[in-house]
């Protein structure tokens, strides 16, 4: 494990300039950034479906850390973090639990997205005293309508940006208007602002097993919402083709203290293309 206290964070301020670091806990390395202010309750991030540490958005990452401390990692077996990728979400909640604890903290803030905000939801079931507050987005409650076929839309898509030469997540994260494709152009082209100690691409076997653990998360039973006591945040875009919006409805309306954002002409990435509005509003809700 490296210098995982005294330069911790270090005053980083932008996410393209802090620096990728190690820490190793129950058998795996995880690598993760940190960056914003030194004190105050952490906002652990939880990532996507394929996703790296470059695939955050810097400026919705800038944006929460000009105020709170924020935390990204790889999780177990993806990037440069070591080890095999779980097929179940439970499975991946308890290594972003191993993660989280590893660095120390007592309780953290957590913003899931998408396939992250699956495993926001099992960590707060879990271990509530380990969370303060849940910052949801793009995201779905487990049995939540459509979400088992976010493997035939990814696959769908991916063949689409193949024999377009576009990005697959300028389909399935943006509407097909003329806002919704500036959107994913301009958010395509701030994940390449970081040049240096980029991360490494998911790997087919990881991406595979993730597929899994999602389309499994789909067909699971519904969980009791109810024991989630804690203030949740959902944020979403209001045609979702991934995890279909009315899951967000469903969601924020199941948990006890729940409040919802839904971004007009805007999709999955709709707190990517709405950054200004989301990070305005996480902010305010986690500063309550």
């Amino acid at each position: 494990m490296n210098d995982v206290q005294g330069t911790r964070g270090g005053g980083v301020t932008s996410y393209k300039n802090a620096p990728t670091r190690t820490i190793t806990a129950g058998g795996v390395t995880f690598a993760y950034r940190e960056l914003g202010p030194q004190s105050g309750v952490p906002v652990v991030f939880l990532t996507h479906l394929a996703a790296v540490l470059d695939n955050w958005d810097p400026r919705v990452v800038d944006g929460i850390a000009a105020r709170r401390r924020v935390i990204t990692f790889d999780n177990r077996g993806v990037g440069a973090s070591s080890g095999s990728t779980p097929r179940t979400i439970q499975a991946m909640a308890k290594d972003a639990i191993t993660f989280i604890r590893a660095l120390g903290f007592e309780y953290v803030d957590l913003h899931g997205f998408s396939m992250g905000g699956m495993i926001a939801q099992v960590i707060a079931q879990t271990e509530p005293q380990l969370v303060r507050k849940l910052v949801l987005t793009g995201t779905g409650p487990a049995g939540g309508e459509g979400i088992k076929n976010v493997t035939r839309l990814s696959h769908f898509d991916t063949v689409r940006g193949l024999l377009t030469l576009q990005d697959p997540k300028q389909f399935l994260f943006f509407t097909r208007t003329a806002n919704g494709r500036r959107g994913g152009k301009e958010f395509l082209a701030r994940l390449k602002e970081r040049t240096d100690g980029r991360d490494k691409a998911i790997s087919l076997t990881s991406y595979s097993a993730q597929l899994k653990a999602i389309r499994r998360w789909g067909t699971e039973r519904p969980h009791d919402l109810s024991v989630i006591q804690q203030p949740v945040l959902v944020a979403n875009g209001e045609s979702d083709r991934m995890v279909p919006t009315k899951n967000s409805v469903d969601l924020a309306r199941r948990v006890p203290n729940g409040e919802l954002s839904i971004y007009p002409d805007a999709g999955h990435g709709g707190i990517f293309q709405y950054h200004g509005q989301f990070v305005e509003t996480a902010l305010e809700f986690l500063e309550r």
